[in-house]
Protein backbone atom coordinates (compact mmCIF):
# COMPACT_ATOMS: atom_id res chain seq x y z
CA UNK A 1 0.00 0.00 0.00
CA UNK A 2 1.13 3.38 -0.57
CA UNK A 3 2.44 5.98 2.10
CA UNK A 4 1.39 9.06 0.51
CA UNK A 5 -1.70 10.27 1.70
CA UNK A 6 0.30 10.05 5.58
CA UNK A 7 1.97 13.92 6.93
CA UNK A 8 3.90 15.11 6.25
CA UNK A 9 4.35 14.21 3.28
CA UNK A 10 8.36 14.52 2.61
CA UNK A 11 8.81 12.10 5.59
CA UNK A 12 6.34 9.59 4.55
CA UNK A 13 7.73 10.03 1.00
CA UNK A 14 11.48 9.17 2.04
CA UNK A 15 10.08 5.99 4.63
CA UNK A 16 8.38 4.60 1.70
CA UNK A 17 11.76 4.53 0.17
CA UNK A 18 13.97 3.07 2.84
CA UNK A 19 11.01 0.41 3.08
CA UNK A 20 11.31 -0.46 -0.41
CA UNK A 21 15.00 -1.31 0.13
CA UNK A 22 16.78 -4.28 2.16
CA UNK A 23 18.70 -2.81 4.60
CA UNK A 24 19.15 -5.32 7.33
CA UNK A 25 22.19 -4.91 9.41
CA UNK A 26 25.53 -5.86 7.42
CA UNK A 27 23.37 -5.55 4.14
CA UNK A 28 22.81 -1.22 3.88
CA UNK A 29 25.23 -1.08 0.92
CA UNK A 30 21.70 -0.55 -0.86
CA UNK A 31 20.02 1.88 0.91
CA UNK A 32 23.52 3.48 1.37
CA UNK A 33 23.94 4.27 -2.52
CA UNK A 34 20.34 5.19 -2.73
CA UNK A 35 21.53 8.10 0.27
CA UNK A 36 24.24 9.07 -1.90
CA UNK A 37 22.02 9.02 -5.23
CA UNK A 38 19.21 11.06 -2.85
CA UNK A 39 22.07 13.80 -2.41
CA UNK A 40 23.43 14.04 -5.82
CA UNK A 41 20.18 14.81 -7.19
CA UNK A 42 19.91 17.75 -4.98
CA UNK A 43 22.92 18.67 -5.09
CA UNK A 44 23.47 18.48 -1.89
CA UNK A 45 27.20 18.14 -0.35
CA UNK A 46 27.36 13.96 0.91
CA UNK A 47 30.35 11.29 1.84
CA UNK A 48 30.62 7.76 2.87
CA UNK A 49 33.46 6.11 4.70
CA UNK A 50 35.10 2.98 4.24
CA UNK A 51 32.39 1.48 6.88
CA UNK A 52 29.49 2.83 4.76
CA UNK A 53 28.33 5.46 7.27
CA UNK A 54 26.91 8.16 5.58
CA UNK A 55 26.91 12.31 6.23
CA UNK A 56 24.66 14.30 3.52
CA UNK A 57 25.11 18.21 4.19
CA UNK A 58 22.35 20.24 4.12
CA UNK A 59 22.91 23.89 3.68
CA UNK A 60 21.39 26.62 6.24
CA UNK A 61 18.40 28.40 4.77
CA UNK A 62 19.18 31.90 3.96
CA UNK A 63 20.02 34.04 6.69
CA UNK A 64 21.03 31.57 9.51
CA UNK A 65 24.40 30.41 7.38
CA UNK A 66 26.06 31.68 10.92
CA UNK A 67 23.73 29.31 13.01
CA UNK A 68 25.80 26.38 14.59
CA UNK A 69 25.94 22.84 12.50
CA UNK A 70 23.59 20.64 13.54
CA UNK A 71 23.82 16.97 13.53
CA UNK A 72 20.46 15.20 12.72
CA UNK A 73 21.99 11.49 13.58
CA UNK A 74 20.07 8.15 12.80
CA UNK A 75 21.31 4.39 11.66
CA UNK A 76 20.69 2.75 8.38
CA UNK A 77 19.96 -0.91 9.67
CA UNK A 78 17.11 -2.80 10.76
CA UNK A 79 16.35 -5.64 12.17
CA UNK A 80 15.00 -8.07 10.09
CA UNK A 81 12.89 -10.60 12.50
CA UNK A 82 9.45 -12.80 11.03
CA UNK A 83 7.51 -15.55 12.45
CA UNK A 84 8.76 -19.16 10.62
CA UNK A 85 5.44 -19.29 9.31
CA UNK A 86 5.59 -16.33 6.88
CA UNK A 87 8.18 -16.61 3.82
CA UNK A 88 9.72 -13.61 3.77
CA UNK A 89 13.10 -12.98 2.26
CA UNK A 90 14.69 -9.60 3.89
CA UNK A 91 17.93 -9.80 1.68
CA UNK A 92 15.03 -8.83 -1.41
CA UNK A 93 11.69 -8.31 -0.51
CA UNK A 94 10.42 -4.81 0.41
CA UNK A 95 8.53 -5.18 4.01
CA UNK A 96 4.79 -4.88 3.26
CA UNK A 97 3.21 -2.03 5.16
CA UNK A 98 -0.62 -2.31 6.53
CA UNK A 99 -2.68 0.46 8.56
CA UNK A 100 -4.33 -0.83 11.29
CA UNK A 101 -6.56 2.24 13.05
CA UNK A 102 -3.77 4.56 14.07
CA UNK A 103 -1.01 2.15 13.45
CA UNK A 104 1.52 1.26 10.59
CA UNK A 105 2.83 -1.92 11.04
CA UNK A 106 4.29 -4.85 8.40
CA UNK A 107 2.83 -7.66 7.18
CA UNK A 108 4.22 -10.71 9.16
CA UNK A 109 7.69 -9.26 9.72
CA UNK A 110 9.15 -6.24 11.54
CA UNK A 111 8.56 -3.01 10.35
CA UNK A 112 11.96 -1.03 10.24
CA UNK A 113 10.38 2.16 12.04
CA UNK A 114 13.23 1.65 14.16
CA UNK A 115 15.29 4.03 12.78
CA UNK A 116 13.45 4.55 8.87
CA UNK A 117 10.79 7.51 10.36
CA UNK A 118 13.92 9.21 12.23
CA UNK A 119 16.51 8.61 9.23
CA UNK A 120 13.03 9.79 7.15
CA UNK A 121 12.70 12.69 9.23
CA UNK A 122 16.34 14.10 8.80
CA UNK A 123 16.15 13.83 5.18
CA UNK A 124 12.85 15.42 4.67
CA UNK A 125 14.25 18.40 6.11
CA UNK A 126 16.10 19.30 2.85
CA UNK A 127 12.54 19.14 0.92
CA UNK A 128 10.15 20.71 3.61
CA UNK A 129 9.65 24.28 2.09
CA UNK A 130 9.51 27.04 4.40
CA UNK A 131 11.57 25.43 7.09
CA UNK A 132 13.96 27.34 9.18
CA UNK A 133 17.28 25.91 10.08
CA UNK A 134 20.82 26.29 10.40
CA UNK A 135 23.23 24.35 8.39
CA UNK A 136 22.84 20.62 8.90
CA UNK A 137 24.58 17.66 8.90
CA UNK A 138 22.49 14.27 8.57
CA UNK A 139 24.60 11.26 9.64
CA UNK A 140 23.66 7.92 8.75
CA UNK A 141 25.45 5.44 10.33
CA UNK A 142 25.82 1.23 9.67
CA UNK A 143 25.54 -1.77 12.01
CA UNK A 144 23.37 0.07 14.69
CA UNK A 145 21.67 -3.20 15.37
CA UNK A 146 24.71 -5.53 15.82
CA UNK A 147 26.59 -3.67 18.47
CA UNK A 148 26.96 -0.28 17.29
CA UNK A 149 29.75 -1.12 15.13
CA UNK A 150 29.30 1.87 11.82
CA UNK A 151 29.68 4.62 15.20
CA UNK A 152 32.21 2.83 16.43
CA UNK A 153 34.50 3.52 13.22
CA UNK A 154 33.33 6.46 12.77
CA UNK A 155 36.82 8.65 12.11
CA UNK A 156 37.45 12.60 13.28
CA UNK A 157 36.28 15.28 11.03
CA UNK A 158 33.97 13.09 9.05
CA UNK A 159 31.02 15.45 10.56
CA UNK A 160 31.50 18.93 11.83
CA UNK A 161 29.01 19.95 14.63
CA UNK A 162 28.80 19.69 17.91
CA UNK A 163 25.40 19.56 18.70
CA UNK A 164 23.61 16.24 17.80
CA UNK A 165 19.75 15.43 17.90
CA UNK A 166 19.57 11.60 17.88
CA UNK A 167 16.57 11.04 16.63
CA UNK A 168 16.13 6.64 17.14
CA UNK A 169 13.97 7.14 20.32
CA UNK A 170 10.70 5.34 20.56
CA UNK A 171 8.39 7.29 23.36
CA UNK A 172 6.79 10.53 22.02
CA UNK A 173 6.93 13.63 24.77
CA UNK A 174 10.36 12.30 26.38
CA UNK A 175 13.60 13.69 25.95
CA UNK A 176 16.49 10.65 26.46
CA UNK A 177 19.42 11.96 27.92
CA UNK A 178 21.15 8.34 28.89
CA UNK A 179 21.42 4.76 27.36
CA UNK A 180 22.81 1.74 28.41
CA UNK A 181 26.56 0.05 27.32
CA UNK A 182 26.57 -3.62 26.59
CA UNK A 183 28.72 -6.19 24.66
CA UNK A 184 28.15 -9.54 22.89
CA UNK A 185 29.14 -13.12 24.78
CA UNK A 186 29.39 -16.33 22.17
CA UNK A 187 29.68 -19.39 24.15
CA UNK A 188 31.19 -22.62 22.69
CA UNK A 189 30.20 -25.62 24.63
CA UNK A 190 31.40 -29.02 23.53
CA UNK A 191 29.38 -31.80 22.69
CA UNK A 192 29.65 -35.77 21.97
CA UNK A 193 27.09 -37.20 19.48
CA UNK A 194 26.71 -40.87 19.42
CA UNK A 195 24.00 -43.22 17.36
CA UNK A 196 20.33 -43.13 18.28
CA UNK A 197 18.70 -46.11 20.35
CA UNK A 198 17.29 -49.01 18.21
CA UNK A 199 13.53 -48.19 18.40
CA UNK A 200 13.11 -44.36 18.36
CA UNK A 201 12.03 -42.30 15.75
CA UNK A 202 12.27 -38.20 15.23
CA UNK A 203 10.35 -36.04 16.47
CA UNK A 204 10.13 -32.33 16.51
CA UNK A 205 9.28 -30.22 20.00
CA UNK A 206 8.42 -26.49 19.11
CA UNK A 207 8.14 -23.48 20.90
CA UNK A 208 6.53 -20.23 19.19
CA UNK A 209 3.93 -17.92 19.40
CA UNK A 210 5.91 -15.81 21.94
CA UNK A 211 6.21 -12.24 21.41
CA UNK A 212 9.70 -11.67 21.77
CA UNK A 213 10.85 -7.86 21.17
CA UNK A 214 13.64 -5.40 22.07
CA UNK A 215 16.28 -7.21 24.26
CA UNK A 216 16.56 -3.58 26.01
CA UNK A 217 13.62 -1.95 25.91
CA UNK A 218 10.93 -4.68 26.54
CA UNK A 219 13.35 -7.13 28.94
CA UNK A 220 11.49 -5.48 31.55
CA UNK A 221 7.91 -6.90 30.40
CA UNK A 222 9.64 -10.68 31.58
CA UNK A 223 8.19 -11.83 28.56
CA UNK A 224 8.95 -15.66 27.79
CA UNK A 225 11.95 -16.52 26.08
CA UNK A 226 11.69 -19.74 23.83
CA UNK A 227 15.44 -21.04 24.23
CA UNK A 228 14.70 -21.26 28.00
CA UNK A 229 11.30 -22.65 27.85
CA UNK A 230 12.20 -25.46 25.38
CA UNK A 231 15.22 -26.35 28.17
CA UNK A 232 12.88 -26.53 31.14
CA UNK A 233 10.74 -28.74 29.05
CA UNK A 234 13.36 -31.04 28.45
CA UNK A 235 15.04 -31.08 31.25
CA UNK A 236 10.94 -31.97 32.72
CA UNK A 237 11.09 -34.38 30.13
CA UNK A 238 13.98 -36.17 31.06
CA UNK A 239 12.82 -36.98 34.71
CA UNK A 240 10.08 -39.03 33.34
CA UNK A 241 11.05 -40.45 30.31
CA UNK A 242 14.25 -41.27 28.03
CA UNK A 243 14.36 -39.04 24.72
CA UNK A 244 17.46 -38.20 22.95
CA UNK A 245 17.96 -34.98 21.91
CA UNK A 246 19.34 -34.77 18.36
CA UNK A 247 19.99 -30.88 17.39
CA UNK A 248 18.17 -27.47 19.33
CA UNK A 249 17.70 -24.26 17.69
CA UNK A 250 16.42 -20.76 18.65
CA UNK A 251 16.48 -17.22 18.58
CA UNK A 252 18.09 -15.33 15.61
CA UNK A 253 19.04 -11.88 16.94
CA UNK A 254 21.19 -11.18 19.84
CA UNK A 255 19.35 -7.85 20.41
CA UNK A 256 15.92 -10.06 20.06
CA UNK A 257 14.16 -11.84 22.70
CA UNK A 258 14.07 -15.60 21.47
CA UNK A 259 10.26 -16.17 20.20
CA UNK A 260 10.65 -19.51 18.93
CA UNK A 261 12.96 -22.92 19.19
CA UNK A 262 13.02 -26.62 17.60
CA UNK A 263 14.44 -29.47 19.46
CA UNK A 264 15.09 -32.35 17.06
CA UNK A 265 13.83 -35.31 19.22
CA UNK A 266 14.79 -39.04 19.12
CA UNK A 267 11.99 -41.16 20.83
CA UNK A 268 10.16 -44.52 21.15
CA UNK A 269 7.00 -44.13 19.30
CA UNK A 270 4.90 -45.55 22.26
CA UNK A 271 6.44 -42.69 24.47
CA UNK A 272 4.81 -40.20 22.17
CA UNK A 273 1.62 -39.98 23.41
CA UNK A 274 2.14 -39.93 27.05
CA UNK A 275 5.39 -37.55 25.79
CA UNK A 276 2.69 -35.05 24.34
CA UNK A 277 0.20 -34.81 27.32
CA UNK A 278 3.50 -34.15 29.88
CA UNK A 279 4.66 -31.24 27.24
CA UNK A 280 0.66 -29.73 27.41
CA UNK A 281 0.47 -29.75 31.35
CA UNK A 282 3.60 -28.27 31.81
CA UNK A 283 3.28 -25.68 29.12
CA UNK A 284 0.21 -24.65 31.12
CA UNK A 285 1.98 -24.31 34.20
CA UNK A 286 4.58 -21.85 32.22
CA UNK A 287 1.40 -19.70 30.64
CA UNK A 288 0.02 -19.65 34.08
CA UNK A 289 3.61 -18.12 35.46
CA UNK A 290 3.74 -15.69 32.40
CA UNK A 291 0.49 -14.67 33.19
CA UNK A 292 -0.97 -11.93 30.60
CA UNK A 293 2.03 -11.79 28.48
CA UNK A 294 1.98 -14.80 26.67
CA UNK A 295 -1.34 -15.59 26.26
CA UNK A 296 -0.02 -17.42 22.38
CA UNK A 297 2.37 -19.44 23.76
CA UNK A 298 2.11 -22.67 21.82
CA UNK A 299 4.39 -26.19 22.38
CA UNK A 300 3.79 -28.76 19.89
CA UNK A 301 5.48 -32.02 19.32
CA UNK A 302 5.53 -33.30 15.56
CA UNK A 303 6.77 -36.19 13.34
CA UNK A 304 10.18 -35.36 11.68
CA UNK A 305 11.75 -36.09 8.28
CA UNK A 306 15.32 -34.45 9.65
CA UNK A 307 16.85 -38.19 9.74
CA UNK A 308 19.26 -37.36 12.29
CA UNK A 309 21.71 -39.98 12.62
CA UNK A 310 23.45 -39.12 15.83
CA UNK A 311 22.09 -37.94 19.28
CA UNK A 312 23.73 -36.40 21.92
CA UNK A 313 25.49 -38.45 24.46
CA UNK A 314 23.55 -38.96 27.90
CA UNK A 315 26.16 -36.65 29.69
CA UNK A 316 26.37 -34.27 27.15
CA UNK A 317 22.70 -33.73 27.28
CA UNK A 318 22.19 -33.23 30.90
CA UNK A 319 25.34 -31.11 30.30
CA UNK A 320 24.04 -28.86 27.48
CA UNK A 321 20.37 -28.62 28.89
CA UNK A 322 21.20 -27.69 33.01
CA UNK A 323 23.99 -24.89 31.32
CA UNK A 324 20.65 -23.63 29.25
CA UNK A 325 19.18 -23.65 32.79
CA UNK A 326 21.87 -21.69 34.37
CA UNK A 327 22.98 -18.98 32.56
CA UNK A 328 21.02 -15.38 33.57
CA UNK A 329 18.38 -14.36 31.45
CA UNK A 330 16.31 -10.84 32.25
CA UNK A 331 16.65 -8.19 34.34
CA UNK A 332 19.55 -8.88 36.85
CA UNK A 333 19.22 -5.11 38.50
CA UNK A 334 16.77 -2.62 38.54
CA UNK A 335 18.12 1.77 39.18
CA UNK A 336 18.63 3.24 42.38
CA UNK A 337 18.76 6.57 40.88
CA UNK A 338 15.99 6.60 37.97
CA UNK A 339 12.67 4.84 39.25
CA UNK A 340 11.60 2.19 36.78
CA UNK A 341 15.00 1.99 34.98
CA UNK A 342 16.64 -1.69 34.38
CA UNK A 343 20.04 -1.32 35.32
CA UNK A 344 21.60 -4.33 34.01
CA UNK A 345 19.89 -7.42 31.88
CA UNK A 346 21.24 -10.17 30.04
CA UNK A 347 19.22 -11.69 27.06
CA UNK A 348 19.77 -15.89 26.47
CA UNK A 349 19.50 -14.58 22.41
CA UNK A 350 20.26 -17.59 20.18
CA UNK A 351 21.29 -21.40 20.04
CA UNK A 352 22.78 -23.60 17.47
CA UNK A 353 24.76 -26.58 17.26
CA UNK A 354 27.27 -28.21 14.75
CA UNK A 355 28.30 -31.81 15.02
CA UNK A 356 30.62 -30.96 17.61
CA UNK A 357 29.55 -27.84 19.81
CA UNK A 358 26.15 -25.90 20.67
CA UNK A 359 26.86 -22.30 20.12
CA UNK A 360 25.18 -19.95 22.66
CA UNK A 361 24.85 -16.37 21.79
CA UNK A 362 24.01 -13.49 24.99
CA UNK A 363 23.63 -10.00 24.95
CA UNK A 364 24.62 -7.99 27.68
CA UNK A 365 22.97 -4.00 28.99
CA UNK A 366 24.30 -2.34 31.57
CA UNK A 367 24.23 1.63 32.65
CA UNK A 368 26.96 0.68 34.93
CA UNK A 369 30.27 -0.05 33.27
CA UNK A 370 31.55 -2.10 36.26
CA UNK A 371 27.66 -4.26 36.50
CA UNK A 372 28.19 -5.14 32.71
CA UNK A 373 31.36 -6.61 33.37
CA UNK A 374 30.39 -8.71 36.55
CA UNK A 375 27.75 -9.81 34.87
CA UNK A 376 29.44 -10.94 31.89
CA UNK A 377 31.98 -12.55 34.26
CA UNK A 378 29.14 -15.14 36.07
CA UNK A 379 27.92 -15.78 32.55
CA UNK A 380 31.74 -16.72 31.66
CA UNK A 381 32.14 -18.58 35.30
CA UNK A 382 28.95 -20.31 34.22
CA UNK A 383 29.85 -21.30 31.23
CA UNK A 384 33.37 -22.72 32.46
CA UNK A 385 31.32 -24.89 35.10
CA UNK A 386 30.28 -26.44 31.87
CA UNK A 387 33.23 -27.17 30.46
CA UNK A 388 32.58 -24.40 27.52
CA UNK A 389 34.52 -21.20 26.36
CA UNK A 390 32.87 -17.73 26.65
CA UNK A 391 34.62 -15.28 23.71
CA UNK A 392 33.44 -11.56 24.95
CA UNK A 393 33.28 -9.08 22.35
CA UNK A 394 34.38 -5.55 22.81
CA UNK A 395 32.02 -3.63 24.46
CA UNK A 396 29.94 -0.14 23.57
CA UNK A 397 30.29 2.52 26.06
CA UNK A 398 26.95 3.66 27.69
CA UNK A 399 25.82 7.74 27.91
CA UNK A 400 26.09 9.23 30.59
CA UNK A 401 23.23 11.24 31.71
CA UNK A 402 24.15 15.57 31.18
CA UNK A 403 20.90 17.38 32.71
CA UNK A 404 22.96 20.90 32.13
CA UNK A 405 23.21 20.42 28.57
CA UNK A 406 22.18 23.56 26.53
CA UNK A 407 20.66 21.24 23.15
CA UNK A 408 18.59 19.81 26.39
CA UNK A 409 17.46 22.88 27.50
CA UNK A 410 16.46 23.98 24.23
CA UNK A 411 14.53 21.07 23.90
CA UNK A 412 12.74 21.44 26.91
CA UNK A 413 11.46 24.98 26.38
CA UNK A 414 10.78 23.95 22.51
CA UNK A 415 8.52 21.17 23.94
CA UNK A 416 7.24 22.96 26.62
CA UNK A 417 5.97 26.00 23.75
CA UNK A 418 4.49 23.31 21.16
CA UNK A 419 2.71 20.96 23.54
CA UNK A 420 2.37 22.99 26.50
CA UNK A 421 4.11 20.56 28.77
CA UNK A 422 8.06 19.82 29.62
CA UNK A 423 8.72 16.73 28.21
CA UNK A 424 10.28 13.39 30.65
CA UNK A 425 14.11 13.34 31.34
CA UNK A 426 14.45 9.62 30.77
CA UNK A 427 17.58 7.28 29.97
CA UNK A 428 16.90 4.14 28.35
CA UNK A 429 18.13 0.46 29.05
CA UNK A 430 19.14 0.20 25.22
CA UNK A 431 22.21 1.18 23.16
CA UNK A 432 22.22 4.66 21.65
CA UNK A 433 25.07 5.38 19.48
CA UNK A 434 24.96 8.47 21.37
CA UNK A 435 27.71 6.70 24.03
CA UNK A 436 29.90 6.06 21.22
CA UNK A 437 29.64 9.15 19.43
CA UNK A 438 30.33 11.04 22.63
CA UNK A 439 33.81 9.03 22.32
CA UNK A 440 34.54 9.56 19.06
CA UNK A 441 33.68 13.52 18.93
CA UNK A 442 34.33 15.04 22.46
CA UNK A 443 32.31 17.47 23.95
CA UNK A 444 29.15 16.49 21.52
CA UNK A 445 26.14 17.78 23.38
CA UNK A 446 23.49 15.21 22.62
CA UNK A 447 19.52 15.18 23.08
CA UNK A 448 17.53 11.81 21.76
CA UNK A 449 13.43 11.83 20.87
CA UNK A 450 10.92 9.86 18.80
CA UNK A 451 8.02 9.12 17.85
CA UNK A 452 6.15 6.57 19.24
CA UNK A 453 7.34 2.91 18.36
CA UNK A 454 6.22 -0.08 19.93
CA UNK A 455 7.53 -3.92 20.26
CA UNK A 456 10.81 -2.90 17.81
CA UNK A 457 13.02 -6.29 16.96
CA UNK A 458 9.79 -8.09 16.72
CA UNK A 459 6.30 -8.59 14.17
CA UNK A 460 4.42 -6.70 16.10
CA UNK A 461 7.04 -4.14 15.93
CA UNK A 462 4.50 -0.58 14.90
CA UNK A 463 4.60 3.17 14.77
CA UNK A 464 1.51 5.36 15.85
CA UNK A 465 0.91 7.39 12.84
CA UNK A 466 -0.41 10.93 14.60
CA UNK A 467 3.08 10.46 16.51
CA UNK A 468 5.11 11.12 13.69
CA UNK A 469 3.59 14.29 12.85
CA UNK A 470 4.31 15.59 16.53
CA UNK A 471 8.01 14.24 16.03
CA UNK A 472 7.89 15.80 12.73
CA UNK A 473 7.04 19.62 14.33
CA UNK A 474 9.33 19.12 17.26
CA UNK A 475 12.21 18.21 15.11
CA UNK A 476 11.25 21.58 12.86
CA UNK A 477 10.60 23.53 16.04
CA UNK A 478 13.26 22.83 17.35
CA UNK A 479 15.74 23.56 14.81
CA UNK A 480 14.21 26.87 13.91
CA UNK A 481 14.98 27.96 17.60
CA UNK A 482 18.58 26.72 17.12
CA UNK A 483 18.88 28.72 13.97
Amino acid sequence: MSLSGLEPKALWKHFEKILSIPHCSGNEAALGAALMAYAKNKGLEADMDDAGNVVVRIPATPGHEKAETIVLQGHQDMVGEKNSDVEFDFFKDPIQVEIQGDWLTAKGTTLGADNGVGLAAALAIADEEGLVHGPIEVLATVDEEVGLTGAAKLQPGFVKGTTMLNLDSEELGAAYVGCAGGGDTSIKLPVEMVDPPAGTKGYTLKVAGLRGGHSGIDIIEQRGNAIKIAARLLDKVMNTQPVHLAEIKGGSKRNAIPREAFVELMVLETAVDELATFIEEETDRIKIELGGQESGLAVSIAPSDAGHQKVLSGSSQKNLIDFLLAIPHGVEAMSYDIEGLVETSNNLATISMTPKEAVIGTSTRSSIKSALQALRDKIGATARLAGAEAIDDEPYPGWMPNLDSNILKVVKEVHTKVFGKVPEMKAIHAGLECGIIGEKFPGMDMVSFGPWIEHPHSPEERVQIPSVGSFWKLLVAVLEELA
